[in-house]
């Protein structure tokens, strides 16, 4: 029952805070500006050119200097 007064008080004093109309329109003036945008693009050629290595394989020199074989490698027949 104590649950039921406190909805019906709450959806009372919520209707009552919204029928109130304090707030007022306000109407605001506006004017536009006109924008000029002046954009200079310099452009800087580099006739300096540098030469790139493309191996086939990553890491190659290392990957064969790790993949060495001794002769305690080699399995051993029974």
């Amino acid at each position: 029952m104590k649950a039921v007064l406190t909805l019906i008080a709450i959806i009372f004093f919520g209707t009552l805070a919204m029928a109130q109309d304090t707030s007022k329109e306000v109407k605001v003036e506006t004017f536009t500006v006109g924008v000029e945008l002046n954009i200079e693009i310099q452009e800087e050629t580099e006739k300096e050119t540098k030469v790139a290595r493309l191996y086939m394989f990553k890491n190659s020199r290392v990957k064969k200097a790790l993949s060495f074989k001794t002769k305690r490698n080699r399995s051993k027949l029974a």
